[in-house]
C-alpha cells in the first residue's frame, strides 16, 4: 500500500493571500493597542485636558459623541463673565514633505468636510513628536482641509507658526 502526500503548494498560502488576522485571544502588546489612529487620538486629547489644566482653563467634555467638538474649555477673567470655547482637538506625527500635517476635517455622509464657525470655535492642533501645540481660531482657517506646520528649529517660518502655543487667544485680552 502506497501512501500518496500531495504537493508541499497545498499546505503553504499563496504569497499573494492576505496576511491572517491575529487571533482574538492573543494578547496585544501595550504599544500594538496605542498604535491605532483613534488611540493615538485619544492620547493627545488626554495632554490637551492635562496643558489646558495646567494653564488655568476649565476644561469639559460633552456627554455625546454627536457634537462637532471634543471639548468645552472655560477661560475666566472675562468682563462679561466665564467664556465658553468649543475646541477640536486634532494631532500629528505624519509628515507632509518637510512639515507636519493636521487634517482640518470630518467625515459626513461619506464626504470629507471642513469645520464651520457655527460648529467649532479652534482647533487645537497637537504635533507629537515636539509636544508643540497649535491654537487656531476657526474663523482664520475656513475651507482648509490640511494644516502644515514647520517644526521647531527650522529658520523658514510657515503661514500658521503664529499660532504656535498662542493660548492667549483663549484668554481675555490685557487692558
Amino acid at each position: 500500500m502506497r501512501l500518496s502526500i500531495a504537493p508541499k503548494s497545498h499546505f503553504m498560502p499563496k504569497p499573494s493571500s492576505p496576511p491572517r488576522r491575529q487571533p482574538a485571544s492573543e494578547r496585544k502588546t501595550a504599544r500594538r493597542r496605542w498604535n491605532t489612529t483613534k488611540c493615538r487620538g485619544e492620547l493627545s486629547e488626554y495632554a490637551f485636558v492635562y496643558k489646558a489644566a495646567s494653564l488655568g482653563f476649565g476644561v469639559a467634555r460633552p456627554y455625546s459623541e454627536g457634537e462637532r467638538f471634543d471639548f468645552i474649555l472655560i477661560s475666566r477673567g472675562w468682563p462679561e463673565g466665564d467664556k465658553l470655547w468649543r475646541i477640536q482637538v486634532k494631532s500629528t506625527r505624519a509628515f507632509l514633505g518637510d512639515l507636519y500635517r493636521v487634517m482640518a476635517q470630518r467625515r459626513s455622509r461619506g464626504r470629507w468636510v471642513t469645520y464651520l464657525p457655527t460648529e467649532v470655535d479652534f482647533i487645537i492642533a497637537h504635533v507629537v513628536p515636539e509636544d508643540s501645540w497649535f491654537v487656531i481660531p476657526i474663523r482664520d482657517i475656513i475651507g482648509r482641509m490640511n494644516l502644515l506646520f514647520t517644526p521647531m528649529g527650522k529658520p523658514q517660518k510657515g503661514k500658521l507658526d503664529a499660532y504656535r502655543e498662542a493660548w492667549h487667544l483663549l484668554r481675555p485680552p490685557k487692558p
